[in-house]
C-alpha cells in the first residue's frame, strides 16, 4: 500500500528531476543510488530515508526541504494578455506616472509588482522614490537620465537597472520620449 507521505516526495523528487532535465540514470548515478530505487522512490512505493534524501537532494542542487513543498497544491499563476493589465492609482504615485498592473500572486514569502510605467506628456521629473524592497527597472521606448543615491546614469531603451530601492531613486530628465519602462519590485511579506 502507498503512502501518501511517499507520494507525494516521489512527485517532488520526479518533478525537480524533470525541471532540471536530468534523466533518472544520471540523477542515480549522480546520488549514489540505484536507478529501480529510484523509480520506486519517484512512483511513491517506497518511503526514502533520510540519508537518501540527502544524496538525492546534491544530486539536483537543491535543498533537502524542496522534497517536501506541496507544488500541487499551489494555484498561484497569472495571465494578463498584452493591454489588459489594471491600471492603479499607487499611494504616493507621481502625476502624469501612469501604473499598469502586469500580474500578482497571493501566496509565499515574496511580494513581487510588476508594472509596465508609462511618463504621459506632462510627466515632470521625480528623484524621491524610496521604498523597501529590491527594484528591477527595464526601459522600453524613450532616453533619461537616472539617479541612484548620488549616481547619475543616461539610460535608454533597452538599457536595465537593478537596485535596493531604500535609497533615493527616479528619473531626473527626460531626454526623449516617450518614456516607458517595466518596472519590478520585489519585498518579503510580513
Amino acid at each position: 500500500m502507498r503512502s501518501l507521505s511517499a507520494a507525494r516526495i516521489g512527485v517532488q523528487v520526479r518533478a525537480l528531476r524533470m525541471a532540471a532535465d536530468v534523466s533518472a540514470g544520471s540523477l542515480a548515478r549522480a546520488s549514489g543510488i540505484s536507478s529501480s530505487m529510484l523509480s520506486r522512490i519517484e512512483r511513491g512505493l517506497v518511503s526514502p530515508s533520510v540519508e537518501t534524501l540527502e544524496r538525492l537532494a546534491q544530486g539536483l542542487h537543491v535543498p533537502v526541504s524542496r522534497f517536501f513543498g506541496d507544488q500541487a497544491r499551489r494555484t498561484d499563476f497569472c495571465h494578463v494578455r498584452a493591454g489588459q493589465g489594471v491600471v492603479v492609482d499607487r499611494v504616493g504615485a507621481v502625476a502624469d506616472y501612469r501604473y499598469e498592473l502586469l500580474g500578482h500572486l497571493l501566496s509565499g514569502n515574496l511580494f513581487v509588482e510588476p508594472y509596465l510605467v508609462k511618463l504621459l506628456p506632462e510627466a515632470d521629473p521625480y528623484v524621491t522614490f524610496q521604498h523597501p524592497g529590491l527594484k528591477f527597472l527595464y526601459f522600453l521606448s524613450g532616453e533619461v537620465m537616472y539617479r541612484y543615491g548620488a549616481k547619475s546614469v543616461a539610460v535608454r531603451a533597452g538599457d536595465s537597472l537593478l537596485f535596493d530601492a531604500s535609497a533615493l531613486h527616479g528619473i531626473e530628465a527626460i531626454q526623449s520620449g516617450p518614456v516607458s519602462y517595466l518596472s519590478v519590485v520585489f519585498t518579503l511579506r510580513e
